[in-house]
């Protein structure tokens, strides 16, 4: 999750416009996936209308959980994000057990699903054999950790370019896939009711339009936030849905849906037909900067995650340590320990899909159903903490309660089953990661700590 002004600086922080936020709400959620999913999408659908159907009702779901996570955020403000929903609705054992679940599955699965997908643009380009997509994908993990062990992070215009760049490319192919003419391309094959798998479908869109979480940790930074919120994520839901719909729209116009679903690089594929090889190299190119650019903001803030966590756990203390670096002390400090164990775990998992069919695809079936899991708890905090303090105040109130954050919940638990019952071998592999996490609770650190303070005075347990 991205780091948190400090709540000295509360004062001065109501700084965003809505416009602002809208902006930087699509910048968060705009990614790489966009540039690979579509494949794995067209594989769980049985026609083009259901193709384009499931990308829609993903924006949907992803304004619904927006709405509940903008309650949450408004009325508990906290640099921890879920980890303090969470800690406040079910205790510290829980929220340690999801700070355990992002560092060893959710951030570090996401990690080398990024490197995937950054290596299969890369095999594009330069292709250096059958094993190259995750020969690629190891090395970008092993350089960005480096940068990031040494101190040097990405700056903020670096992540404002790579953005340009990610939109910038879903443009391109919105207007060449509209405006060009689409190339004969075979027939769809019927899909098999086994693999016809909706549920799974979404998984893939969902893991897209990823990240709308993040934009609840803008309610502080807002202006007058509880009047605003609800205008940033229907105005950013709604350009995250046009971009979305249109870019698959043009894709599946120039590859049809059989060529979508034996495309594991659909952008480049789809340039190649309709602006022959030197537009696949170029899109392909701008791909790898952004998904570069992608990996080594994930590195930057999961090490953070793992960080926060081993400050709770009595004999990780070494992990949580940050290192002075390039500098005095504030500046260039990095948290070095926590940097390389997250990167090692990351490259274990490059081995793990490096074996498999997809690489890309077996990360994902080794985070969703923890995502999900945990999301599903997130949701249910929002019922949780309404109970416990019926007469707060709440800056913000999600709309049409309690059937908004009821719809949410149960949207998560069917993803949750979907993300068990029709994934592979790799969901149970992320279970179990998360189980052996179980152990840690018994070191749990029970020495006094002093409350930490939120923007809005509120304390954590």
């Amino acid at each position: 999750m991205p780091p948190s002004p400090t709540p000295a600086a509360a004062g001065s922080r109501a700084s965003l416009s809505a416009l602002d936020a809208t902006i930087m709400l699509v910048g968060i959620v705009v990614g790489i996936g966009i540039f690979r999913t579509p494949s794995l999408v067209a594989a769980h659908v049985e026609s083009e209308l259901a193709f384009i159907g499931v990308w829609v009702a993903g924006g949907l779901v992803t304004l619904v959980g927006a709405l509940c996570y903008a309650e949450l955020a408004a009325a508990h403000p906290h640099a921890g994000g879920e980890y303090h929903f969470l800690s406040r609705a079910y205790g510290r054992p829980v929220a340690m057990l999801f700070g355990w679940a992002r560092g060893s599955v959710i951030q570090t699965g996401a990690i080398a699903g990024v490197a995937f997908v950054l290596g299969d643009y890369a095999a594009q380009l330069l292709p250096i054999g059958p094993q190259g997509p995750a020969l690629y994908a190891a090395l970008s993990i092993v350089a960005l950790t480096a940068v990031n062990v040494l101190g040097t992070l990405p700056g903020k215009n670096l992540q404002v370019a790579a953005t340009a760049i990610e939109v910038g490319a879903i443009v391109a192919i919105i207007g060449f896939g509209l405006l060009g003419a689409p190339a004969e391309a075979a027939p769809a094959a019927a899909v098999a009711p086994a693999t016809a798998a909706f549920g799974m479908a979404m998984v893939f869109v969902l893991l897209t339009y990823g990240g709308w979480n993040e934009a609840a940790y803008l309610t502080g930074e807002m202006q007058d936030a509880p009047r605003n919120i609800p205008r940033v994520l229907l105005a950013g839901t709604a350009i995250l849905v046009v971009l979305y719909v249109l870019a698959n729209l043009a894709l599946l116009m120039i590859l049809g849906l059989e060529g979508l679903r034996g495309s594991n690089a659909v952008a480049a594929d789809m340039m190649a037909r309709v602006a022959g090889p030197s537009g696949a190299g170029l899109v392909s190119a701008a791909i790898i900067v952004a998904a570069i650019s992608t990996l080594n903001a994930t590195i930057f803030t999961g090490a953070r995650s793992w960080s926060a966590m081993a400050s709770d756990v009595t004999f990780l203390s070494g992990i949580s340590r940050w290192k002075a670096r390039g500098g005095g002390a504030g500046r260039g400090a990095t948290p070095a320990n926590g940097l390389i164990l997250q990167g090692a775990i990351a490259l274990g998992l490059v081995g793990l899909g490096a074996v498999t069919e997809d690489g890309f695809r077996a990360m994902v079936d080794y985070t969703a159903p923890v995502f999900w899991g945990f999301l599903l708890l997130v949701g249910l905090a929002l019922f949780v903490l309404r109970r416990r303090e019926p007469g707060r105040a709440l800056p913000y109130k999600v709309p049409l309660y309690p059937l908004t954050p009821a719809l949410f919940c149960l949207t998560c638990g069917y993803m949750l089953h979907a993300s068990i019952a029709y994934t592979g071998l790799g969901a149970l592999v992320g279970l179990a990661v998360v189980a052996a996490g179980l152990p840690l609770l018994l070191f749990r650190r029970r020495d006094a700590e002093p409350p930490l303070p939120s923007p809005l005075g509120e304390t954590r347990p």
